[in-house]
């Protein structure tokens, strides 16, 4: 392994490894909130119980986001010192604000957590909803940022200088509506249905049944609400990646050669020396629809763009088909959960749709890792798009590839800690709040 491809392997590790608690830290708090809201409301026990497990389970995710959020921000000055050098100045502004959303967070989350019978009551649910809404907000400032690097904005480039800088403009690039949304909701769909999955595990498992379903029921809503309107965001997504990104759109479709009225490809395996998809399946006019909203439109292929700029055909057409097909069958289990809370009551207890939503478990954060392989590995051999290639902004220092194996055993060493740590807190939340399902409780 070479100094390149290590710290670009070590770059990956460890965005794939934070992108989780980023989506958890942004997600978690307004499951909380709304627990939380429910209790005040009703005086329901379970629902204060839920709010307060949840609660350390965001205070768990908190930690230990903070400390890869931490190491990925060394990262980028050691790693990668040449971009930084030129894009900071640009793009810094999200950067320092995301740093303001995360210390208001923090600062929340303590409030939140220790305020329990010490602050007004709703002033205390209050300070749970800021946990949310700045993590919130860190999440989109930061997707602003790698959106800047899909679609550079707010200077000037002449003769390898960046002149005339706009930080407000290229913070508020072309790409970051479509990427903050797609990725926000996506963080909505991943985290739901983990926690969804988790809580139709334990009802399964006949444990805490209270607890466990009064739980299930508050992320299964936001799982698939989130899930029905992720397609329609990704819509918003695929058409702006078309128009900015045509490199990028051929390489998630295998898409070979320009042509009008092109066809969209479900599964195949590209073939890249002979240029042409095996064993695909091909929706005519479907891909300059949804590309362009016009089913005669042409699309770029990759014919079209020079060689030395073609991304990786295959690992980015793999990712995609992946994220896709995981959305869609998250949309399929959507679908059934609504019609089971309107039209089929009785399937609302049943154990096949409560096992559904545990296989579903993993799905979520699966397609969010497929889909930043595509925004990554698409942009390639771009870090900034048309402005600088990756091979020149990394750093010259020898000896990367151990840096790598290092950073390899600590993530996986903190993975296990962080199981570890959810996995007692699962069986504690069983001993500490575990009620009789015959017990009195409110009418809500």
């Amino acid at each position: 392994m070479n100094d390149f491809i290590a710290a670009r392997s070590q770059m990956a590790l460890s965005l794939g490894f934070h992108i989780v608690f980023s989506c958890i830290g942004m997600v978690m708090p307004f499951f909380m909130a709304v627990a939380h809201y429910y209790w005040l409301r009703t005086n329901n026990v379970v629902y204060r119980n839920v709010t307060k497990a949840w609660s350390q389970g965001v205070a768990i995710f908190f930690a230990t986001g903070a400390v890869s959020g931490t190491v990925l921000s060394f990262e980028l000055g050691l790693l990668w010192p040449t971009f930084m050098k030129h894009a900071g100045p640009i793009f810094g502004m999200p950067f320092s604000l995301e740093g303001t959303a995360f210390f208001i967070e923090a600062i929340a989350l303590g409030f939140f957590l220790y305020g329990w019978n010490r602050f007004n009551r709703w002033f205390h649910w209050f300070t749970g909803v800021v946990v949310g809404i700045s993590g919130l907000v860190s999440g989109i400032l930061v997707v602003a940022a790698n959106a800047w690097m899909n679609s550079p904005a707010g200077f000037d480039y002449v003769n390898g200088q960046y002149i005339n800088i706009d930080p407000i403009k290229a913070m508020f690039n072309d790409a970051w509506f479509s990427q903050a949304l797609h990725m926000s909701v996506a963080a909505f769909v991943a985290t739901g249905f983990a926690v969804a999955g988790i809580h139709a595990l334990m009802i399964l498992k006949g444990k805490n049944i209270l607890f466990h379903t009064k739980a299930f029921k508050i992320a299964a809503i936001f799982a698939t609400v989130a899930a029905v309107l992720q397609p329609l965001t990704g819509d918003i997504s695929a058409k702006d990646v078309a128009q900015r990104q045509p490199a990028k759109l051929a390489a998630m479709e295998a898409h070979f050669n320009t042509e009008k009225s092109a066809g969209l490809i479900i599964g195949g395996i590209p073939d890249v020396k002979n240029q042409k998809v095996d064993y695909a399946i091909k929706i005519p006019g479907a891909l300059s629809f949804l590309a362009h909203g016009d089913f005669n439109a042409e699309v770029k292929g990759l014919d079209s763009i020079p060689p030395s700029e073609h991304p990786p055909v295959a690992i980015t057409h793999y990712a995609f088909q992946i994220m896709v097909g995981l959305g869609m069958t998250m949309v399929l289990i959507a679908l059934l959960y609504f019609i089971a809370l309107v039209r089929k009551k009785s399937w609302r207890e049943s154990r096949w749709l409560l096992k559904l939503f545990v296989l579903a478990t993993p799905m979520g954060f699966l397609a969010v890792e497929a889909g930043w392989t595509v925004t990554e590995v698409g942009r390639q051999p771009w870090i900034i798009k048309g402005v600088m290639k990756t091979a020149d902004a990394v750093t010259p220092m020898p000896g990367i590839v151990y840096s790598f194996y290092l950073f390899t055993a600590v993530y996986l060493s903190l993975a296990l800690v962080v199981t570890f740590m959810l996995y007692r807190q699962i069986r504690m939340v069983d001993k500490l709040y575990d009620i009789p399902a015959d017990t009195e409780l409110p009418k809500h």
